[in-house]
Parts: C-alpha cells; sequence; structure tokens
C-alpha cells in the first residue's frame, strides 16, 4: 500500500549530499500537533498517538504543527467544515459560517515555506481534519450531501509547496507495511534498520 501515491520516492530526487545527511541522522518528521497529545482541538482537547507521542518522540526528531492555533484561531473554538466543490472546497465555521479560507490559505503557504528550511523528512498528519486530512475529509456540498472527497486546506498547501514529502496518515500507522514504506521513502533507511520496526495494531 502506498500512503501518497501521487508522488515519488523523495529519494530519488536527493542529491548525494542530501542524501548522506539524511542517513547520518534519524528522519525529522513533521506531526499534526494534536497527535502528540498537545491541547488544540477545537473544544480543547487533544487527540495523542501512543505510537506517535510515546514511542516515536523518544527516538525521532518531531516538529509539531497546528494549522488552527498557529494561525491565530485559538482552543477552544468553533468547529470547521470544509464545504462546496470537493476539488476547491471552501473552510467555514460551522455555527456563524463565517469563511477562513483565504485566511487559511495564506498561513498554510507561509508555514510551508518555513517547513522547507527545516529539511523534513516526512509528515504524519490527522486524518479527517479540515485542515490536516489527506484524503477522504468529508465535505459539505451544496445539497447539503456530505462526501467523503477532500483534503485539508493544509495539506493541500504541503503537496503543493513540497510534492515530494513522504505523507502519512495516522489511521495508516496499522498497517506495518504502509508504515514500513513510508519510513522507507523518506532516504532514511527501513523502519528495521532504524529500530521502528511496528507491529499491526501496537506499540513495538
Amino acid at each position: 500500500m502506498n500512503p501518497n501515491p501521487l508522488f515519488p520516492n523523495r529519494a530519488a530526487t536527493l542529491s548525494l549530499e542530501g542524501a548522506e545527511a539524511s542517513l547520518a541522522r534519524p528522519p525529522r518528521l513533521g506531526v499534526s500537533a494534536c497527535l502528540l497529545g498537545h491541547p488544540t482541538r477545537y473544544d480543547g482537547g487533544h487527540r495523542r498517538h501512543e505510537f506517535i507521542a510515546a514511542f516515536l518522540a523518544s527516538r525521532l526528531e518531531l516538529v509539531p504543527v497546528c494549522p488552527e492555533m498557529e494561525a491565530g484561531l485559538g482552543a477552544p473554538r468553533e468547529t470547521m467544515q470544509l464545504t462546496g466543490d470537493p476539488e476547491r472546497p471552501r473552510l467555514v465555521t460551522t455555527e456563524t459560517g463565517l469563511d477562513r479560507t483565504e485566511f487559511m490559505e495564506r498561513w498554510a503557504q507561509q508555514r510551508v515555506l518555513e517547513i522547507e528550511t527545516k529539511r523534513l523528512d516526512g509528515f504524519i498528519l490527522k486524518s479527517g481534519s479540515p485542515s490536516c486530512g489527506w484524503q477522504g475529509v468529508k465535505v459539505r456540498l451544496g445539497s447539503g450531501e456530505v462526501v467523503r472527497e477532500g483534503i485539508g486546506l493544509f495539506a493541500r498547501a504541503l503537496a503543493q509547496g513540497l510534492p515530494h514529502l513522504p505523507v502519512i496518515e495516522e489511521t495508516a500507522l496499522d498497517d506495518p507495511g504502509a508504515w514500513e514504506e513510508f519510513i522507507s521513502r523518506t532516504g532514511a533507511g527501513t523502519a528495521g534498520h532504524l529500530g521502528l520496526k511496528k507491529q499491526k495494531g501496537s506499540i513495538p
């Protein structure tokens, strides 16, 4: 299973110097901050993922990112959803109907430029999020029907700005094959070689 089938293997595009630098250290991964237990969700809660927050955080360099908090929306905050055309949805608050699309897109484009300077090897995104979701995010159509055909606004900016960056959602981490492929595509070696072998449904 390829968690990011649209983009080629990043290792193939690295210069020899860049590849040697990547092999000299563990992967540096961006992570949706809520997965590390940061209280960044709309209700002030989190979605701590034990494999990421307990296991990976002790072995790799993780760079937390939360679009809503970093953009200044704070927590708690009104929930938001994607609406309209799944190919180019709007980001709208669910109660007051405030359109946050341009605001979030401007922030995301600038943040991706900053992320590029950190030389990340990959990114773990929160599934289902209207900002971070990588695939199958809910989009409310004009008819009121909800389809799972969207990509979060920050995730879209990440794909456009860093098209060769390996990306995976936390839901795919329960698939050892997807996890192994993701780590391999960072250009840092195999999960087993790095001591990051994952058994399905468990923390190694």
